[in-house]
C-alpha cells in the first residue's frame, strides 16, 4: 500500500512541486494582506517621520543584520545532506526560509516544506526531513538561554524589576535549553549519530545569536525614539513577550507578543501610542522589508526553476523586452531635451508635451540639454545594435542624468521609480549587448540624421527669424522666436559640439572590427580548397581580388569559403558557398554566429534553391531574381533545323577567314595589349563593373584561358576568359567582349566554339548565366516584390532588354535553373538592393571592388553587346 502511494506521489512530482509553490504564493500574498490590516498605516508614517536619515538608514541595516544569524541553521543543515550547496544558493534559499517563517511562527511545516524543497535537488527526501528535524531542536536554543540571562538580571542585578511577576515564563523558557542538549547527548540512537558536539555547539551559538540580535535591534529602536526609560530593563521584558509568543504558536507572535511588551512597557511609563509606535518599527524592520527581500529570492528561485523548464525563454523575452525599453526611453527621452533646448515656449504651451515631460531627464542648462540629448541618441544607437561597448558609456550617462534630474527637491516620487527602472532594466539586459562592433544601417542613419539635421535647420531658420531686420518682420509666431542672439549662438555652438560627440561616439563603437573582416586576398589558400574540394559557377570570380573570403575550418585545415563584400551593416555574398558541401550547415552557422557578433547581416545573391530553403529555415526570407541557363553539352549539335542559322553563321566565318583559337595563361605583353584594344573599344565610356562579373584586369585574365576570334589578317576582334569551377562537370565564361567594328554575330560564333571546345574536353554542361527577373512573379500569389518585377520584366524594354536575353539564351539553353536573393527577415528589401546595385556599380580598384549576376545580366557584356549592334 505504501509502495502504491509512493508510486503515485513520484508519477505527479511536477504537479505536487506546482501546489506547492502555488500554495507559497497564496501564503505570501494572505501575510502581506493580515500584516497590512493588522499595521497602522498613519501611525506607521507618523513615526517613520520622527526619524532623520541617519538614524533612518541605521534601522535599516540593522533590521537586516539582526536577521543574518539565522543563516547559520542553513549553513549547518548543508553539513548534514550529501550534495553540494553554493554559498550564494544556501543565503537565498536560508534569507527566504527564515523570513518567511519569522512571519509564519517558529520553523514548524513552512520551515521544513520551504527548506525540503530547496535542498532536495542534492539528497533524498528522508535525509532532508532527518536534518531539518535536527535543526529544529535547536531554534529555541537562544531563547532559552536569554531567559538564563533575564533571571540573572532580575534577581542577581535588580534590572527590570516591574517584569519579577513573570519569573515562572522565564523558568520554563529557560529549562528548554538543558534538557534538550542533556537528552542530545545521552542519546545513542542512529537519528543523533551525526549530530557532533561541534555541530550542536554550532547550532547553539547561532540561535543564540538569532535571538540576541533580535533583543538588541529591538533596544536600538527604543533608543532611536529617544524614550526616557533604561533600555537594560526592557530586556527581561522582551525575553518574557517572546517565550509568550512561542507558546501562543500565532505567526510570528502577533498580538501575544505585542500586547505582552505594550503592558510590559507601560510599567516602565511608556505610553500606549509610543510603544505601540516601537513594535510597529520593529516588525517593519526586523519583519516585513526582510520579508520582502525573501519574496524577491523566492520569485528569482521559481523564475529560475520556470526558466530552465522552458529552455530559457523567459529570461530572453524579458531581457529583450528590458533591451527594447531602454533604447526607447534614451531616444525618447533625447528627442524630448531637444525640443525643450530649442523651442521651450512652444513645447511648454503644448498639453501633450506636458504630459510627458514627467517621464523625461531635466537639466537646467541649453548645452547641457542638447549635449546629454544626442548622448542618449547616439548611446540608444549602440544599445539598440546591441554593442557591447556601449553599456559601460550608457551607463555612466544614465547615472549621472538620473543623479542631476533627482538632484532637487519635490521631485515625483512616479519619476524615481521610473528612473530606477530603466536603470535596473540596462543592468538586466546587458548579456543583450554582445557584438564587438557597430556599423550603421542606411535606416538607422536615416533616422539619427534626421533628427540632427532637421533640429539644426529648424534652429537655424528659428534664429535667423528671430533677429530681422527693421524693415522685415519675423515669419514665424512669437512663441517660436529666441530671447537674443546669444542664447541662438550659444544653441548652435552646442549642436556643432553634438556632431562631434555622435560621430566620437560612432567611431568608438565600431573601433572591435574583427580579423577576418580585415583577412587579406589569400589566392593560394582559395586554390587550395578549390582543388580539394572542386568548385562551382562563382568560384573563379575568387580571383577577381574584389571580394574577401570568409573561411570555415575544422581542425585547422579550410574546408570551405564565402565571397562577400561589405556595404554598410550588410555582408552581400556572392553566390553559393565554394569547397567541401559536407560541411555546409556547420560553415553557415559559423559565419552566421561571427556575422552577427560583429554587427553585420548577411545577404545571399545569387543562390540556387536548395541553399535558399536552409537559410529560410535560418530566419531568412527571399525573392526570386532570375533564371540561370546550362547547356547540356553532350546534346549540342549544329546539325538540324534548330541550329541553321548558328551553322550558315560559321560557315560564313570560316569562308572569311576567321578562326577561333584558346590562349593559354600567362598572356604576353602583345596578346595582353591586343585584348585591352578590344575591351576598351568594348566599354568605350562605361565603366567596369565587379562582384558577380569580372572586369578587366591581367591577373584576373592569367587565371584561366581566354577564348578569342582572329580575322584573316591576324588581327584578334573579340574573346571571353573561361570559369573554371574546379571538376570537369560545369564550365562558364565571364568577360564576352568584342570590337565596335567586329561581324555580327561573332558572339554566337565564339558560343559554338567554346560548346565544342568545352564538350570535347570532358565538360557536362556549360552555364550561359543569368536572365534577369525571367519567370519571376508569374503567379498571382506571388510576393508583392515579385510582382512588381514581373512588371519590370514585361514592360521595362525601353531600358533594359530582359525578355531580349532570355530569347538570345533560349537557343541554346537545355535547362533552367532559379536564382534567389537571401535576406534577413525585418530588413528592408528596397535597402538592399540599393547596396546591391551600389556595390556592382562601385568602379572597380583591387581590393575593394564590385558586381552581380541578376544584375550581372541586367548589365551582362551579351547584352551590352547586342545594343552595340
Amino acid at each position: 500500500m505504501g509502495k502504491r502511494l509512493w508510486g503515485r506521489i513520484q508519477k505527479h512530482l511536477t504537479l505536487i512541486k506546482g501546489l506547492f509553490i502555488f500554495s507559497i504564493l497564496i501564503f505570501v500574498i494572505q501575510m502581506v494582506g493580515r500584516v497590512a490590516r493588522e499595521v497602522n498605516g498613519e501611525q506607521l508614517r507618523a513615526e517613520l517621520a520622527t526619524l532623520d536619515t541617519g538614524t533612518f538608514l541605521l534601522l535599516l541595516v540593522g533590521g537586516f543584520v539582526a536577521v543574518l544569524p539565522m543563516l547559520v541553521y542553513d549553513f549547518t543543515i548543508v553539513e548534514f545532506l550529501p550534495g553540494k550547496f553554493s554559498r550564494g544558493y544556501v543565503i537565498r534559499s536560508g534569507w527566504t526560509t527564515n523570513t518567511f517563517t519569522n512571519l509564519a511562527g517558529m520553523g514548524g511545516l513552512l520551515g521544513a516544506s520551504l527548506r525540503a524543497n530547496f535542498y532536495a535537488k542534492s539528497a533524498t527526501k528522508k535525509q532532508v526531513v532527518y536534518a531539518i528535524s535536527k535543526i529544529a531542536l535547536f531554534l529555541l536554543a537562544g531563547l532559552s538561554l536569554s531567559c538564563w540571562v533575564a533571571l540573572i538580571l532580575l534577581f542577581g542585578f535588580d534590572v527590570g524589576q516591574p517584569f519579577r511577576g513573570y519569573w515562572f515564563w522565564l523558568l520554563g523558557g529557560g529549562l528548554y535549553f538543558p534538557g534538550i542538549f542533556i537528552f542530545t547527548r545521552v542519546s545513542d540512537g542512529e537519528f543523533f549519530k551525526d549530530l557532533t558536539l561541534r555541530r550542536e555547539f554550532k547550532l547553539i551559538l547561532g540561535s543564540s545569536l538569532e535571538w540576541g540580535s533580535c533583543a538588541l535591534f529591538f533596544l536600538l529602536i527604543g533608543w532611536a525614539l529617544r524614550l526616557p526609560i533604561p533600555l537594560a530593563a526592557v530586556f527581561p521584558m522582551f525575553v518574557v513577550a517572546s517565550v509568550a509568543g512561542v507558546v501562543s504558536m500565532i505567526p510570528g507572535g502577533l498580538g501575544s507578543f505585542d500586547v505582552f511588551m505594550i503592558i510590559g512597557l507601560g510599567f516602565l511609563g511608556v505610553s500606549r501610542a509610543d510603544a505601540t509606535g516601537w513594535l510597529l518599527l520593529y516588525r517593519l524592520f526586523y519583519y516585513l522589508l526582510p520579508f520582502g527581500v525573501g519574496v524577491g529570492f523566492f520569485i528569482h528561485d521559481v523564475g529560475h526553476r520556470l526558466n530552465q523548464f522552458l529552455n530559457g525563454l523567459p529570461v530572453a523575452t524579458f531581457r529583450r523586452a528590458a533591451h527594447l525599453f531602454v533604447t526607447t526611453f534614451m531616444y525618447f527621452s533625447g528627442v524630448m531635451m531637444l525640443l525643450f533646448a530649442t523651442i521651450p515656449d512652444v513645447v511648454l504651451a503644448n498639453h501633450f508635451y506636458l504630459r510627458l515631460v514627467p517621464y523625461m531627464f531635466y537639466f537646467l542648462s541649453q548645452v547641457t540639454n542638447i549635449v546629454m540629448a544626442f548622448l542618449l541618441i547616439g548611446l540608444a544607437r549602440g544599445v539598440g545594435a546591441r554593442v557591447k561597448r556601449a553599456y559601460w558609456p550608457t551607463l555612466v550617462v544614465l547615472v549621472v542624468a538620473i543623479g542631476n534630474t533627482l538632484w532637487r527637491e519635490n521631485f515625483p516620487v512616479g519619476l524615481a521609480i521610473l528612473l530606477g527602472l530603466v536603470l535596473a532594466c540596462l543592468l538586466f539586459a546587458r548579456p543583450e549587448l554582445y557584438r564587438t562592433s557597430f556599423h550603421y544601417s542606411w535606416g538607422g542613419l536615416l533616422v539619427d540624421g534626421a533628427i540632427y539635421m532637421g533640429t539644426f535647420v529648424v534652429y537655424t531658420i528659428i534664429g535667423i527669424s528671430s533677429f530681422p531686420s527693421h524693415h522685415h518682420r519675423p515669419f514665424l509666431p512669437e512663441s517660436w522666436l529666441l530671447p537674443s542672439t546669444q542664447v541662438w549662438l550659444t544653441g548652435l555652438g552646442s549642436l556643432l559640439v553634438a556632431l562631434l560627440i555622435l560621430l566620437g561616439i560612432f567611431r568608438y563603437l565600431a573601433a572591435g572590427k574583427p580579423q577576418w573582416l580585415q583577412a587579406p586576398y589569400d589566392a593560394p589558400r582559395m586554390r587550395a580548397v578549390i582543388r580539394q574540394f572542386g568548385g562551382n559557377e562563382v568560384s573563379h570570380l575568387a580571383f577577381l581580388r574584389d571580394k574577401r573570403a570568409y573561411f570555415y575550418q575544422e581542425a585547422g585545415v579550410d574546408q570551405l569559403f564565402l565571397l562577400y563584400r561589405q556595404k554598410a551593416d550588410k555582408l552581400l555574398v556572392m553566390g553559393e558557398p565554394i569547397g567541401n558541401q559536407d560541411k555546409l550547415a556547420p560553415a553557415l552557422q559559423a559565419f552566421m554566429h561571427d556575422a552577427n557578433q560583429a554587427g553585420l547581416r548577411p545577404v545571399f545573391y545569387e543562390i540556387s534553391e536548395t541553399l535558399t530553403l536552409r537559410l529560410h529555415e535560418m530566419g531568412f526570407d527571399f525573392i526570386k531574381v532570375g533564371e540561370e541557363g546550362h547547356v547540356r553539352l553532350q546534346d549540342f549539335t549544329l546539325a538540324g533545323k534548330a541550329h541553321r542559322g548558328e551553322r550558315a553563321l560559321i560557315n560564313k566565318f570560316k569562308r572569311e577567314g576567321y578562326r577561333f583559337d584558346l590562349l593559354q595563361p600567362p598572356l604576353s605583353e602583345d596578346q595582353y595589349q591586343a585584348l585591352k584594344t578590344i575591351s576598351d573599344s568594348w566599354l568605350g565610356d562605361e565603366t567596369e563593373k565587379g562582384f558577380s562579373m569580372g572586369y578587366f584586369d591581367r591577373e584576373y585574365l592569367n587565371e584561366a584561358p581566354v577564348a578569342v576570334v582572329v580575322d584573316a589578317e591576324g588581327t584578334l576582334v573579340a574573346f571571353a576568359n573561361l570559369m573554371p569551377t574546379g571538376d570537369q562537370q560545369m564550365t562558364s565564361i565571364d568577360l564576352m567582349r568584342a570590337r565596335r567594328d567586329a561581324p555580327s554575330g561573332i558572339m554566337d560564333g565564339l558560343f559554338v566554339y567554346l560548346f565544342e571546345t568545352c564538350r570535347d574536353q570532358g565538360y557536362a554542361s556549360f552555364n550561359l548565366g543569368m536572365a534577369p527577373l525571367a519567370n519571376v512573379g508569374v503567379s498571382e500569389f506571388s510576393f508583392i516584390e515579385e510582382r512588381a518585377a514581373h512588371l519590370i520584366y514585361e514592360y521595362g524594354s525601353n531600358f533594359y532588354s530582359f525578355q531580349g536575353l532570355r530569347a538570345y539564351k533560349e537557343k541554346y539553353v537545355t535547362d533552367w535553373q532559379p536564382k534567389y536573393l537571401a535576406y534577413r527577415r525585418r530588413q528592408s528589401l528596397i535597402f538592399t538592393m540599393l547596396q546591391l546595385v551600389l556595390v556592382i556599380n562601385q568602379p572597380t580598384t583591387p581590393l575593394p571592388r564590385l558586381a552581380p549576376r541578376w544584375l550581372s545580366s541586367w548589365v551582362t557584356d551579351e547584352v551590352h553587346w547586342q545594343n552595340h549592334n
